[in-house]
């Protein structure tokens, strides 16, 4: 029963980022809560889910975003209808065949259950850049370039 719920909070997950990697605001904003808040890489916020969708919307428009590359590291349940995921994540750059090791993120997502269908309450985007340790980054970066491979 639980790996069928991880998967559902996994499933989850993977349409936020597929809306990422579409270039699509509405797909990932339609996976929030109402209610739902989001932190992107740069420290930004947005809350609630019209606001998710207008904050990224011209986003898209105006900037040619790379698509990520993920991994899910685990996720932890805190009751039967709450859930922790944690994620890494890369980027490929347009133009470049390889993983920029300075895009490199963790995502963290909280993921609800209500009404019967899993929703994200937070979603967070932290860059990871190990201040003073690069061997932390060259070894999530490899992480990252066997998922290409």
């Amino acid at each position: 029963m639980k790996s069928t719920v991880s998967n559902e909070v996994q499933a989850l997950y993977q349409q936020l980022i597929d809306g990422w990697n579409n270039r699509s605001a509405r797909a990932m904003a339609d996976q929030f809560a109402e209610d739902g808040e989001m932190i992107g890489f740069d420290g930004s916020q947005a809350i609630g889910r019209e606001e998710i969708f207008s904050h990224l919307d011209p986003i898209f428009k105006e900037h040619p975003t790379p698509p990520f590359v993920t991994k899910v590291k685990n996720v932890r349940f805190l009751d039967s209808d709450a859930a922790i995921l944690r994620a890494i994540a890369g980027m490929v750059p347009p133009g470049q065949s390889e993983i920029d090791p300075k895009l490199n993120t963790h995502h963290t997502l909280v993921a609800v259950k209500k009404d019967g269908k899993w929703r994200i309450a937070l979603f967070q985007n932290t860059p990871a850049q190990f201040h003073g340790r690069p061997e932390l980054v060259e070894q999530m970066t490899e992480e990252l370039i066997q998922l290409l491979r």
